[in-house]
């Protein structure tokens, strides 16, 4: 039997307790609002693991204008301009609603914020919190914000399975919590759920994080947008570990380099080394390996014994394996670890169904193009759950009644990891693609537990298959050049279903 929360009904629902579903619940206080969350508040979230912190243009001889430059750069053609120059523009305003939320950054002795260094940039721009600890640092802070504010229902241990629809716009969510089944009625919905890295067996992110926002949303008929980019982090600990721990780019910021079994540094001809995009470094590394070589991460000249203070996180996750960073050599390989597709929004987070936001690494803003920059996704979290969460504000509601639909199966992705890992890695082409879809396109129609997880990762063998170039992320064998003309892509879910059909019933693509 499903039960309505009716005494919840009408609130807006906040579905996800990462950095951007936190900053929504606290910036729409006093109204009330549900936050829905699958495990405890704050948990299981991407951004308590990230490591290196915020991108924010605050130091001396940095600027709004030179974060800038570096995001357009690092998304190789594909970023919207306007939507990232106001973006990039907010960091400092980010900086300082955090710290009025309770966060501590690391500051100098001086007392100025310390900041960091990471790939891509221009300048030393990161600002991090507990050194390499900073995600776990802010989503601490916010959640003892968030469970200090009384407008704040939290649903701890409740999944969303569904969005409900009525006459074409958002009318509720249909939700499951230790095998029961709840509706809360809703005209307005906040998806901050997180990125894809559950497609995948060599992950940094949650093993639970398949998408699921995503998927809700094509369900419900809205428009995804660039989904064949996924960040490699080329820096993931080799070991038994699932998910791979991060070894985070500051660490060569730092000056480490990377050098092969042999010893060898083989990014020091590339233009910035050890610090170009991470597409360009994750490819490398790649090559490295599937030649058959190992990649190390040497930080023993450049930090040496400076290693613990300055990465303490890190250090701990490198003895956990065995390896003393301070004196050997740290295995390392590329793994998921960002996606930059996602739902399509405008720059308050509307999706294109009536009464749906979605936040953070669920969404495409068009801030990160091809190839996110480094440290931007938290910045990207916090300044648009803030701005769904004020356009929320600002919308009327209007409570449609909807349907009671029967609870679908709990999601279950480990079907889809080896499709995935196998046909849509660091490097891709034709055959592999194609081979994606034949295999992924039947458990998207037996609807069964696989399906929302293979939905996910059908949009992202579509989107694959339809950009003929490498650029970014996306690196296709078959098509290793960039077209003159960057372009990005939207597609519904029925488009997306209709081009993987007519690709299978094409013999060629069906061979291959």
């Amino acid at each position: 039997m499903t039960e309505i929360l009716t005494h919840l009904a009408g609130r807006p629902v906040i579905v996800g307790s990462g950095l951007a579903g936190l900053m929504a619940a606290l910036t729409l206080a006093p109204q009330p609002v549900v936050l829905i969350t699958k495990a405890e508040l704050g948990a299981e979230t991407s951004s308590a693991w990230a490591q290196g912190g915020i991108a924010a243009s605050v130091g001396a001889d940095d600027s709004a204008e030179l974060h800038l430059a570096d995001t357009l750069a690092a998304g190789d053609g594909l970023c919207d301009p306007e939507v990232a120059a106001g973006i990039v523009s907010e960091a400092p305003a980010v900086i300082a609603a955090l710290e009025k939320a309770g966060v501590r950054f690391d500051r100098n002795a001086a007392g100025e914020l310390s900041l960091g260094l990471e790939a891509a940039h221009c300048r030393p721009r990161i600002v991090h919190a507990e050194g390499d600890g900073s995600g776990a640092a802010i989503v601490r802070a916010l959640v003892q914000a968030v469970s200090s504010t009384p407008s704040v229902t939290v649903l701890a241990d409740f999944e969303v399975r569904r969005l409900l629809l009525a006459d074409g716009a958002i009318g509720g969510v249909l939700c499951a919590s230790k095998g029961r089944a709840f509706i809360l009625p809703t005209p307005h919905v906040l998806l901050a759920t997180g990125g894809v890295g559950g497609l995948y067996e060599a992950t940094t992110n949650p093993v639970g994080n398949f998408g699921q926002g995503i998927a809700l949303a094509a369900r419900a008929g809205a428009e995804l947008a660039d989904m064949e980019f996924v960040q490699f982090h080329p820096t993931a600990l080799r070991s038994k570990r699932r998910p791979l721990a991060l070894v985070s780019e500051a660490v060569r910021g730092e000056g480490a380099v990377l050098i092969n079994e042999r010893g060898e540094r083989f990014m020091a001809d590339q233009p910035a080394a050890e610090l170009a995009p991470r597409d360009v470094v994750a490819r490398a590394i790649s090559a490295e390996i599937a030649r058959g070589g190992r990649v190390f991460l040497d930080a023993r000249v450049a930090l040496g014994d400076r290693f613990p203070m300055r990465f303490p996180v890190i250090d701990k996750l490198c003895r956990e394996a065995g390896v003393d960073p301070a004196r050997q050599l740290i295995p390392v390989a590329p793994a998921v670890h960002y996606h930059m597709g996602g739902v399509a929004t405008d720059e308050s987070g509307r999706s294109s169904v009536p009464g749906l936001w979605v936040a953070g690494e669920a969404a495409s803003t068009g801030l990160h193009g091809a190839n996110r920059l480094a440290s931007n996704s938290l910045l990207e979290a916090a300044v648009m759950g803030m701005r769904a969460a004020r356009d929320i504000a600002g919308t009327a509601a209007c409570l449609r009644p909807t349907a009671i639909e029967p609870l679908p199966p709990q999601p279950d992705a480990s079907p889809v990891r080896g499709i995935v890992s196998g046909h849509l890695g660091v490097l891709r082409n034709g055959g592999t693609i194609h081979g994606a879809i034949g295999a992924l396109l039947p458990l998207v129609e037996q609807e069964g537990p696989a399906t929302d997880p293979a939905i996910v990762a059908l949009l992202i063998a579509v989107f694959a298959a339809l950009r003929t170039e490498s650029r970014g992320a996306h690196a296709r064998t078959d098509f290793p050049l960039k077209l003159a003309n960057a372009r990005r892509r939207r597609m519904s879910l029925p488009q997306v279903l209709n081009f993987a059909q007519a690709v299978l019933s094409n013999p060629l693509a069906r061979s291959a």
